[in-house]
């Protein structure tokens, strides 16, 4: 969840460590912190706040050095403060640490380490790491830190340093990324790839386990026992200004306009030669594959368990398969019925949520095929996964996910209509119309985008109501959840969503007059079911917000305002109705004068439990 960044070189350290920490604040925002080496010593400064907070303190006394680590921290241990900032040090200045995870035994070791006469600085876990460190040490730095691993358990992504030995430093990982840029004449560290990418496209990444020893002209990556890895090359294919506003006022705003092409980059090479049918050459599967399953697991977390939630209903509507979506964080707890007739489909924007990561190794030991969906590539779920399905959607920076949602969307369509054509299971017919309409997806998503002040407006007018309620049926249903989950994480408005048919049994009560609803009726099969629904709510005096398609007269009869979509098959309106639902939660944080890009509380990527 929090950001690492390091630097060995001939250049000033300081330098790339602020400019990595600022393209990492999505994974943490609470403090941040740098160490420099120079002239013997380990100079640390760090403050409680935004990244701005620690180059104000520093401005005009910047650590000098060529060798340094840094920290963007979403606390975990210890309340946001500057001493519970990172990096931590040993008692007496030799180490320095930074730390993404959690060290579960952390309270023993710091018992043993008090008992020996170190004395403790800071709330955080991770500070026993540093001061075992300490007790370890003998004059060989790597032992040391092998000592160390030996002795912590849980989930980290750790960064190293000595001013005993100036000229390297050490990372390692355990379910937590960590990858390491290579330079001409110096090399960095970083959490994520946004904060290298400025100075190079050639990156290690790490796996769990290994310990890379960092020079300024060498890379040396070894297993836990200290035997080589020989590691590839990754070339970093999308360029720095990907990950970077490109004009606009909020990476949120930028990502939500950026949607056309992830979708079209996320649907190439998936559309066969004849463009009637879907074409996943990474996956290769037959129907002995398919028919081997009796159930289909989708585990994932947030946004991407509401792209679950559509992808089930496409998998079943279309493959004819029984779907089960599940919440990351209860599935491995609650024994699940998985063994090898069970397909897992874990999804993750960014391939490293420990939960969802969790849920994809318990299930692979009860013997389960498993396919990862991610935007990531190399990331920990693509790897650990049988087989990887990418979703194309570039950088996405902004905390609140948008295009990789509806990318995932996109590519559980998709992935419906193979396994449909394998199982045969719908008609050629049927097949090729669908496709034929994946093709106008870009447009139709350019045309909502092209005309968004009606949202401004409806934004403006119930941007400052404290309660939101969604609702909508079947695959409306679904996209409610979504809605609701953007409103709510970016403008701090409690919004719920419910299923319109579950209204009357409880969710009427909430119901007053004036309170906004965003009612979602794009769906014809149950159009008429959802009209009734939106008749109760205004009979009990709640101002109506419908989602419809272009052409529906219909709804304008029974609501206050409608946000209108391009026509589209039932299929398909999902990714076309979150579209006006991201817009609106955005404006609302407008609005309200929310930092859009960094919510309170929340971190990008949850690497933690």
């Amino acid at each position: 969840m929090c950001g690492i960044v390091g630097y060995v070189g001939d250049r000033q350290a300081a330098e790339f460590l602020l400019d990595g920490l600022s393209k990492l604040e999505y994974r943490g925002y609470d403090s941040a912190g740098i160490a420099v080496y120079n002239d013997g010593v380990i100079r640390v400064e760090k403050s409680v706040g935004r990244l701005a907070a620690l180059r104000d303190k520093i401005k005009g006394n910047v650590p000098v050095g060529s060798l340094g680590i840094g920290h963007t921290r979403w606390a975990t241990h210890g309340r946001p403060s500057d001493v519970n900032s990172h990096p931590h040090t040993d008692c007496h200045g030799d180490f320095a640490v930074v730390h993404n995870g959690i060290i579960e035994n952390y309270l023993s070791l710091k018992e043993e380490l008090i008992a020996k006469g170190h004395v403790f600085k800071s709330e955080t876990d991770t500070e026993v790491v540093v001061h075992l460190l300490e007790e370890v040490y003998s004059g060989d730095f790597v032992a040391a830190v092998r000592a160390v691993l030996e002795r912590i358990e849980g989930s980290y992504a750790l960064t190293f340093m000595s001013r005993r030995h100036p000229d390297l430093l050490l990372c390692t990982k355990q379910d937590n990324p960590l990858i390491i840029g290579l330079g001409e004449g110096e090399n960095f560290i970083a959490s994520d790839i946004p904060a290298i990418i400025s100075k190079t496209r050639r990156t290690y990444i790490l796996g769990d386990g290994e310990l890379a020893i960092v020079r300024k002209d060498t890379v040396e990556v070894t297993n836990h026992l200290g035997a080589p890895v020989p590691k590839k090359v990754f070339e970093v294919t999308w360029n720095a200004e990907a990950a970077e506003k490109g004009g606009y006022e909020h990476f949120m705003l930028k990502e939500i306009n950026e949607q056309p092409k992830a979708v079209r980059d996320t649907m190439s090479q998936r559309i066969a030669g004849d463009r009637k049918a879907v074409s996943f050459e990474e996956l290769a599967w037959d129907a002995d594959y398919l028919n081997s399953f009796n159930k289909i697991y989708i585990v994932a977390c947030g946004t991407a368990y509401h792209a679950g939630l559509v992808g089930k209903y496409y998998i079943e509507k279309l493959a004819r398969v029984l779907v089960e979506v599940d919440v990351a964080s209860e599935f491995r707890y609650r024994d699940p019925i998985v063994d090898e007739h069970t397909l897992l489909i874990v999804v993750s924007q960014s391939g490293e949520t420990s939960d969802t990561l969790a849920a994809l190794k318990e299930s692979k030991r009860r013997g389960a095929k498993t396919l990862a969906i991610t935007n990531v590539v190399g990331s920990s779920v693509a790897r650990e996964a049988d087989q990887v399905a990418y979703t194309w959607a570039g950088p996405e920076i902004a905390v609140a996910s948008t295009k990789a949602y509806t990318t995932q969307l996109v590519l559980f369509f998709m992935l419906a209509l193979y396994m449909a054509e394998i199982k045969g299971t719908i008609p050629a017919e049927r097949t090729a119309k669908l496709v034929a309409q994946l093709h106008e997806i870009p447009a139709q998503i350019s045309e909502i985008l092209s005309d968004v002040d009606p949202i401004k407006t409806f934004a403006k007018q119930y941007g400052f109501n404290e309660d939101v309620f969604y609702i909508g049926r079947g695959l409306d249903y679904a996209v409610s959840l979504e809605g609701a989950l953007k409103l709510k994480e970016i403008s701090y408005i409690h919004a719920e969503a419910y299923a319109a048919g579950e209204l009357k049994h409880g969710t009427l009560a909430l119901i007053v007059e004036g309170v906004p609803v965003i009612a979602l009726a794009t769906q014809r099969s149950v159009y008429e079911k959802t009209l009734s629904n939106i008749k109760e709510v205004k009979a009990r005096d709640a101002v109506v917000i419908g989602i419809a398609a272009q052409g529906d007269t219909e709804l304008e009869k029974y609501v206050d305002h409608v946000m209108h979509v391009p026509v589209a098959d039932e299929f398909i309106m999902p990714i076309l109705s979150v579209i006006p639902l991201q817009l609106l939660a955005y404006y609302a944080a407008i609005t309200r004068g929310c930092d859009v890009d960094k919510p309170r509380n929340l971190a990008k990527s949850v690497t933690v439990e």
